[in-house]
C-alpha cells in the first residue's frame, strides 16, 4: 500500500491513497484526515486504507490525477526523527574526510543521532542554501516509521512496530560539522530540514526485497542528470532496521510516527558510486591525495529514487534543486 499527503493549505496536509502504478489517488479523510491520524490507530485505520487501494487497484473508485508537485513529505512533520548510521564503509570514509577515527565500538554498537522534525521538505521542495561556503551534501537513505513502540523491544520482536517505509535525502552541511562536534553535543546547524520521496508504503510492498530488517535493492541517486551511485541498501547494512529499534528503545518508548533512518547507503564496492559526496570526495583524496568533487551550490539538482526488479518506481522520486536563500 502507497501512502501520501496532498498539500491542502493545513501543516499537516491531506492523506491520501496511491494507486499502485502511482497514476492516481483516492482522497482517505473518511479513514483518518493525516498520516499521522492513520498511524495513531494503525490497527483501526489499516483495513479501510487498504480496502481504498484496492477500489483503486480493480477499477472500481475513479482515483484523481495524481501530481507529485501538489505532495508534501509523507509526514510533514514528525514527533521524532532518529537517524542511525548503520553502513560501516560510509563511516568510515567520512569520519577520514573529517580526519576523526571512528569509535572503537563501530561494529557492535549502532551510531544514532536526534534531527529536526518539525520542518521537513516536500519531494520536489528547492533546497534552500545561505552560504555555498557551508559545503552542502545530499544524502541517501532508507527510513522506517513505527507504530508505538515500547521500552525494551529485542531485534527479533521488532518487526511489527515497523508500519511504513520511507527514502529520504538527509541533507547535510558537512562543512559545520567538525566545528559542531568539538562542542561534544551533536549535530545541529550541520543539520538543515530532510527531504522525504513522495509515497510512504507498508512492508508487503517491497515483497522479498524486504528481508531480516533490511531492503535487499538498489538506492540511485543522480547529480544533474548523472547518476552518482545506486549501492545495494541489503547486504552492508550492518546493523538493520530491527537492530537499531533495539537499541533506541533501550531507555525510553517511542510514539507512533516516530522515523528513524538508516543512515547514508553505501557499498565498499566503488563501481556502485555513492549516496554523498563526502565519500566521493575522500575517495578522491585516498586515490589522489586531494578533493575534486565540489559540494552542492545553486543551481544542482538531485534526484533520488529506488526502483523495484521490475523497475517500477516504489517510493516516487525525490527531485529538488538547491536555490541561494
Amino acid at each position: 500500500m502507497k501512502l501520501a499527503t496532498l498539500a491542502d493549505g493545513t501543516r499537516d496536509g491531506a492523506l491520501i491513497v496511491v494507486s499502485p502504478d502511482g497514476v492516481t489517488f483516492a482522497r482517505a479523510h473518511h479513514i483518518a484526515p493525516t498520516l499521522q491520524a492513520a498511524l495513531d490507530n494503525w490497527e483501526g485505520a489499516e483495513p479501510g486504507l487498504r480496502s481504498l487501494e484496492q477500489m483503486l487497484g480493480n477499477g472500481e473508485l475513479t482515483g484523481e490525477p495524481l501530481d507529485p508537485n501538489q505532495l508534501l513529505a509523507p509526514l510533514p512533520r514528525a514527533y521524532e526523527w532518529i537517524d542511525g548510521s548503520a553502513y560501516l564503509n560510509h563511516v568510515r570514509l567520512v569520519r577520514k574526510a573529517r580526519n576523526a577515527e571512528p569509535p572503537a565500538t563501530l561494529e557492535t554498537d549502532p551510531l544514532v543521532y536526534q534531527g529536526g522534525s518539525g520542518t521537513f521538505l516536500a519531494p520536489t521542495q528547492d533546497i534552500p542554501l545561505v552560504d555555498p561556503d557551508w559545503g552542502l551534501d545530499f544524502e541517501a537513505e532508507i527510513c522506517v516509521v513505527l507504530g508505538d513502540t515500547p521500552q525494551g523491544v529485542r531485534a527479533e520482536q521488532a518487526e511489527p512496530y515497523v508500519k511504513l517505509l520511507m527514502v529520504c535525502n538527509d541533507i547535510t552541511l558537512r562543512n559545520l560539522i567538525p566545528t559542531e562536534l568539538k562542542k561534544n553535543f551533536g549535530f545541529f546547524n550541520s543539520k538543515p530540514s530532510t527531504a522525504f520521496a513522495p509515497f510512504a508504503i507498508t512492508p508487503d510492498e517491497l515483497g522479498a526485497a524486504w528481508q531480516d530488517g533490511r531492503v535487499h535493492l538498489p538506492l540511485s541517486t543522480w547529480l544533474n542528470g548523472e547518476l552518482a551511485g545506486d549501492p545495494e541498501a541489503g547486504p552492508e547494512m550492518h546493523f538493520s532496521f530491527f537492530d537499531l529499534i533495539a537499541h533506541i528503545t533501550k531507555t525510553r518508548a517511542f510514539t507512533a510516527g516516530t522515523i528513524l533512518g538508516s543512515g547514508t547507503v553505501s557499498n565498499e564496492d566503488r563501481e556502485r558510486g555513492s549516496s554523498c559526496l563526502s565519500e566521493k570526495r575522500m575517495i578522491e583524496i585516498i586515490d589522489g591525495g586531494e578533493a575534486r568533487t565540489r559540494y552542492m551550490g545553486p543551481g544542482d539538482r538531485v534526484r533520488i529514487e529506488m526502483l523495484d526488479e521490475e523497475g517500477r518506481s516504489l517510493f516516487g522520486a525525490i527531485e529538488q534543486v538547491v536555490v541561494k536563500a
